[in-house]
């Protein structure tokens, strides 16, 4: 199949806005692929619309599937969707993310299991992104939105939901929800509110060896 036909297949029932999803040109496919991965993107606005737990399920079932080195499926995702558990777990989360995932109906937090049948698994955070990978395709299926955060309270996640440290690293937050409407935003975050490019294909992919600078 050539690129030209690939790409008919792929795109070419989306309009020219769903297949540049910023609006720019920058926001297409340099090779064909599965329109899924151009047009999801992470946004800060959330609706505190309900997530159905059948919905939660998909979500985790998609994750349960991911591939990891040994079957050792290190990823363990703690979640909130419940007024009270949500309340636990805001503190969580740095205040600059706070500012925008407190609407978010449902928060997570990703964990890697450190060891497998007794030794250190080197490869248990990569295993979670790939996880977390898998949850974040499944939930754009379903029309949902998912974030994830680095900017959160490590030195507190552990002992808040009960997760021991020594077995698990947690590695992310998550805020998972519908998307909301910009003007939600603090005013600062608002202009940010649209999905942003990718680096040239040429930059991800290299071919024999790394090129001398």
């Amino acid at each position: 199949m050539t690129f030209e036909v690939a790409n008919l297949f792929l795109l070419g029932s989306l309009s020219g806005a769903e297949q540049a999803v910023s609006g720019d040109a920058s926001r297409s496919a340099e090779a064909p692929v599965h329109p899924q991965f151009v047009r999801r993107w992470s946004s800060r606005a959330f609706s505190e619309r309900r997530v159905s737990q059948t919905q939660l399920d998909s979500l985790f079932e998609a994750a349960r599937w991911a591939p990891s080195a040994s079957n050792a499926q290190p990823a363990l995702f703690v979640y909130a969707d419940t007024p009270e558990d949500l309340e636990r777990f805001r503190p969580l989360l740095r205040d600059s993310n706070r500012r925008w995932a407190d609407r978010a109906p449902v928060l997570a937090f990703v964990f890697a299991k450190r060891e497998n049948k007794g030794s250190v698994n080197r490869n248990a955070a990569f295993d979670a992104g790939a996880a977390w990978m898998s949850l974040a395709l499944q939930a754009h299926e379903l029309g949902l939105n998912v974030r994830a955060m680095g900017g959160i309270h490590r030195e507190l996640v552990h002992d808040a939901l009960g997760v021991p440290p020594e077995e698990y690293e947690v590695t992310c937050g998550l805020a998972i929800g519908y998307r909301g409407e910009p003007e939600l935003l603090p005013a600062e975050l608002q202009a940010k509110e649209q999905p942003n490019t990718r680096r040239p294909l040429a930059e991800v992919a290299v071919r024999g060896r790394f090129p001398t600078r």
